[in-house]
């Protein structure tokens, strides 16, 4: 084995060493370098864990032949040494752009594999090139701690055990075990933000900086993630003791803006606002009502939201 087929097996050891043997694990599989890599070394290292390990792959129906790139995928899995390999079809929405309507299909569709074969984790083939493409594109909008967080290894069901792994390790891997991956057209596709940054954008960073890039931008992302999960604890601990449909401005002052922000949002998803439909201007608004007092009116929110400040607090009320 090259060091790059050992680096990669050994980063789902642990993993796959924390489940029950007769577990079933999920392993999804476009096709390309990373996904294959990784749904090699889940199979070898599943047996020797008694963990049963399915191949899944979705057929996004969003290029003309896309089946036909579904059925070599399979048919690889099953050469690989898999049992059992699960194609599914999805149709993907375009209100929120290709690339969001494609993942929340995806997601959508391997959840309801997980369900139906009992799985208990989906292992996902996402790497550190990912991982820093992740981080640039949080910079680009202006995105909090959370989201410059990047991606995490384990979020519920979902695992990612490569984002210590690099893309060049994935596809070296792929050559020692003789696979041939697939390049999904749309990974050439500059109209999409993510192929900008990992094409022009991080070469280019490269080029002027200097090496390493990929690995400081994967490094900040665990440390803000570290941070991001101390300043949640913290702001969870404050919501105990708080109604959120009824704040208190004064007390909401003396906190820290890093903790009131979390709060308030809290709060307002809380009050019926659509699950990431709040923007930082938003909060800004809704924050002025806190620090800023000036006699300002309701704020009107997504969800049909309205905050208002009403004798010192702020009222948190769902419109029809």
């Amino acid at each position: 084995m090259t060091d790059a087929t050992v680096a990669i097996r050994n980063a789902v050891k642990p993993y796959l060493a924390s489940l029950e043997a007769g577990d079933t694990v999920l392993v999804a599989v476009s096709g390309g370098a990373d996904s294959l890599a990784l749904a090699y070394a889940i199979l070898k290292e599943s047996q020797t864990n008694a963990i049963s390990a399915i191949g899944v792959t979705i057929d996004h129906q969003l290029q003309s032949g896309s089946s036909i790139q579904a059925e070599k995928v399979e048919a690889q899995l099953k050469r690989m040494g898999y049992e059992k390999v699960i194609t599914r079809k999805v149709v993907v929405t375009t209100q929120s752009g290709i690339e969001a309507g494609a993942r929340d299909a995806r997601y959508q569709a391997l959840a309801a594999c997980a369900a139906q074969e009992k799985a208990t984790q989906i292992f996902l083939g996402h790497t550190r090139d990912d991982q820093a493409e992740t981080v640039l594109l949080g910079l680009a909008r202006g995105s909090g701690t959370r989201s410059l967080s990047g991606m995490a290894i384990r979020n519920g069901i979902y695992l990612r055990p490569l984002l210590g792994i690099t893309r060049a390790e994935t596809v070296a891997a792929c050559k020692e075990i003789g696979i041939d991956p697939w390049n999904d057209p749309h990974n050439g596709n500059t109209e999409f933000s993510r192929v900008r940054v990992r094409s022009e954008v991080l070469p280019l960073m490269e080029e002027k900086l200097g090496p390493g890039i990929s690995a400081a931008l994967a490094r900040s992302a665990s440390l803000l993630r570290d941070d991001a999960d101390a300043l949640d604890e913290i702001a969870q601990k404050e919501m105990t003791a708080l109604d959120p449909a009824q704040l208190d401005c004064e007390h909401l002052a003396s906190l820290a803006r890093a903790i009131r922000s979390r709060i308030l949002k809290a709060a307002i998803y809380a009050a019926g606002a659509p699950s990431g439909s709040i923007t930082a201007d938003h909060l800004a608004a809704v924050e002025a009502l806190v620090t800023s007092w000036r006699g300002q009116g309701a704020i009107s929110l997504p969800g049909g939201v309205k905050v208002e400040r009403i004798s010192g607090r702020l009222s948190l009320l769902a419109q029809p």
